[in-house]
């Protein structure tokens, strides 16, 4: 009974984690990409539109597959708003050297390590303007924002602060993908949070940890990647590969 178990646990953790990561390894290598940092296209992806045509306030999660071999497996997300009226927008991600928390060190939309951009989610209209001080708020008290805090991995690192402030901020209604690694980090030891927004978050050190709530649906975290269902908007989440569904 015992070696049955076992053998079922293997096959059901192969089929959820590994072989996702595989097709999604196997993908990354045929890819173009750039050798370094240095050679990357960091420019504007004309994603956004022109904030001055955007009269309204607006928040935007967007991500984009990050550099070198580790953006086979996790993506690289931040924030974009606007409050009304305002003709630019403002960014917000974290990086891994100096101050983490950096605020218009890129163009809204450009791209990261020459890979395009896409939206995880946006707010717009009256709710957005409601919320962009909110956002502003938790960005200043992010608290992993001293020198050396950042960590690659589990966390804190991009992923980490963008999930914290969608947890200080559950009105945006949004989660990063599953694949956006260190989002499940929540600071060192066992961590249980139930956030506002009603979901529910185990964390052990950022390695394993479990989510469950009507943002996240179910997903079970591990070493970085998750596993999941999205129940409200139907979706199955994989690690390396994200989000397959509406």
């Amino acid at each position: 009974m015992f070696r049955r178990g076992l053998v079922i646990l293997l096959a059901t953790f192969a089929l959820c984690f590994l072989l996702p990561l595989a097709l999604a390894g196997a993908w990354w290598a045929v890819q173009d990409r750039p050798g370094s940092w240095r050679d990357a296209d960091w420019s504007a992806s004309g994603l956004l539109p022109d904030a001055a045509d955007v009269p309204g306030a607006a928040i935007h999660i967007l991500a984009a597959r990050t550099g070198g071999a580790k953006g086979a497996a996790s993506v690289h997300s931040w924030l974009v708003w606007k409050p009304v009226g305002a003709r630019s927008w403002s960014r917000a991600d974290v990086v891994g050297w100096g101050l983490p928390v950096r605020i218009d060190a890129y163009a809204p939309d450009a791209r990261w390590y020459s890979n395009e951009p896409y939206y995880v989610g946006s707010v717009t209209g009256l709710e957005a303007a409601a919320l962009v001080p909110k956002v502003q708020e938790a960005i200043r008290d992010y608290p992993w924002n001293a020198r050396g805090a950042y960590r690659i991995w589990p966390g804190p690192n991009s992923n980490s602060f963008v999930a914290h402030i969608l947890r200080e901020v559950p009105e945006i209604g949004v989660t990063l993908p599953p694949h956006a690694v260190g989002k499940d980090w929540m600071g060192d030891g066992l961590r249980v949070i139930r956030d506002a927004g009603g979901d529910v978050h185990l964390s052990a050190w950022g390695y394993a940890g479990l989510s469950v709530g009507p943002r996240t649906g179910i997903e079970i975290n591990l070493l970085g990647q998750a596993f999941g269902l999205d129940i409200l908007r139907p979706a199955v989440k994989l690690p390396g590969i994200g989000r397959v569904g509406v």
